[in-house]
Protein backbone atom coordinates (compact mmCIF):
# COMPACT_ATOMS: atom_id res chain seq x y z
CA UNK A 1 0.00 0.00 0.00
CA UNK A 2 1.24 3.07 -0.55
CA UNK A 3 0.36 6.20 1.33
CA UNK A 4 -1.50 9.69 -0.32
CA UNK A 5 -2.37 13.18 1.13
CA UNK A 6 -5.91 14.62 0.15
CA UNK A 7 -4.82 18.71 0.35
CA UNK A 8 -8.28 20.23 0.56
CA UNK A 9 -8.41 23.24 -1.19
CA UNK A 10 -10.87 26.70 0.37
CA UNK A 11 -13.21 26.45 -2.89
CA UNK A 12 -16.40 24.27 -1.93
CA UNK A 13 -19.93 25.21 -1.73
CA UNK A 14 -20.53 25.27 2.05
CA UNK A 15 -16.95 25.98 3.48
CA UNK A 16 -16.74 25.83 6.99
CA UNK A 17 -20.33 23.38 7.29
CA UNK A 18 -19.26 20.58 5.91
CA UNK A 19 -20.35 17.63 7.32
CA UNK A 20 -17.20 15.34 8.05
CA UNK A 21 -18.05 12.83 10.30
CA UNK A 22 -20.17 10.18 7.69
CA UNK A 23 -16.82 10.74 5.52
CA UNK A 24 -13.95 10.25 8.28
CA UNK A 25 -16.00 7.30 9.51
CA UNK A 26 -16.60 5.47 6.40
CA UNK A 27 -12.27 5.73 5.58
CA UNK A 28 -11.77 4.55 9.35
CA UNK A 29 -14.21 1.69 8.89
CA UNK A 30 -12.07 0.85 5.31
CA UNK A 31 -8.56 1.23 7.57
CA UNK A 32 -7.60 3.25 5.26
CA UNK A 33 -7.45 6.30 7.30
CA UNK A 34 -3.89 7.57 8.71
CA UNK A 35 -4.89 11.25 10.14
CA UNK A 36 -6.11 14.92 8.94
CA UNK A 37 -6.79 18.29 10.21
CA UNK A 38 -7.83 21.59 9.32
CA UNK A 39 -4.65 24.10 8.04
CA UNK A 40 -4.75 27.20 9.93
CA UNK A 41 -2.73 30.22 8.50
CA UNK A 42 1.07 29.97 8.95
CA UNK A 43 4.03 31.65 6.83
CA UNK A 44 7.08 30.61 4.63
CA UNK A 45 10.50 31.20 5.76
CA UNK A 46 14.20 30.68 3.84
CA UNK A 47 16.91 30.86 5.72
CA UNK A 48 18.23 33.96 2.98
CA UNK A 49 16.40 35.78 0.84
CA UNK A 50 12.45 36.67 0.66
CA UNK A 51 9.97 33.48 0.87
CA UNK A 52 6.93 33.42 -0.83
CA UNK A 53 3.57 33.60 0.80
CA UNK A 54 2.10 30.50 2.02
CA UNK A 55 -0.46 29.02 -0.17
CA UNK A 56 -3.71 30.18 1.41
CA UNK A 57 -6.17 28.34 -0.36
CA UNK A 58 -5.38 25.12 1.21
CA UNK A 59 -7.15 24.89 4.19
CA UNK A 60 -7.04 20.88 5.05
CA UNK A 61 -5.59 17.46 4.63
CA UNK A 62 -6.30 13.91 4.79
CA UNK A 63 -3.62 11.28 5.06
CA UNK A 64 -5.19 7.47 3.30
CA UNK A 65 -3.51 4.38 2.00
CA UNK A 66 -3.92 3.20 -0.88
CA UNK A 67 -2.60 0.72 -3.75
CA UNK A 68 -2.83 3.25 -6.44
CA UNK A 69 -3.35 6.71 -7.49
CA UNK A 70 -6.96 5.75 -8.94
CA UNK A 71 -7.63 3.80 -5.93
CA UNK A 72 -6.84 6.74 -3.75
CA UNK A 73 -9.21 8.76 -5.83
CA UNK A 74 -11.96 6.30 -5.66
CA UNK A 75 -11.81 7.34 -2.11
CA UNK A 76 -12.80 10.90 -2.67
CA UNK A 77 -16.74 9.66 -2.78
CA UNK A 78 -18.32 10.78 0.09
CA UNK A 79 -15.48 13.64 0.80
CA UNK A 80 -17.47 16.89 1.59
CA UNK A 81 -15.06 19.11 -0.43
CA UNK A 82 -15.23 16.69 -3.40
CA UNK A 83 -19.20 16.57 -3.16
CA UNK A 84 -19.35 19.69 -2.87
CA UNK A 85 -17.79 21.29 -5.97
CA UNK A 86 -14.48 22.09 -4.00
CA UNK A 87 -10.85 21.22 -5.26
CA UNK A 88 -8.94 18.26 -3.88
CA UNK A 89 -5.55 18.02 -4.86
CA UNK A 90 -4.33 14.35 -4.27
CA UNK A 91 -0.47 13.31 -3.95
CA UNK A 92 1.63 10.36 -3.10
CA UNK A 93 3.87 10.59 -0.28
CA UNK A 94 7.07 9.43 -0.71
CA UNK A 95 8.39 6.17 1.42
CA UNK A 96 10.78 6.88 3.77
Amino acid sequence: MRDFIFLHHDDAAGGDGLDWDPYLSRLREAGVFQGGSSIGQGCCVKKSGDAPEPTAHISGFIRITAATLADARELLQGNPVYEAGGTVEIRELPKG
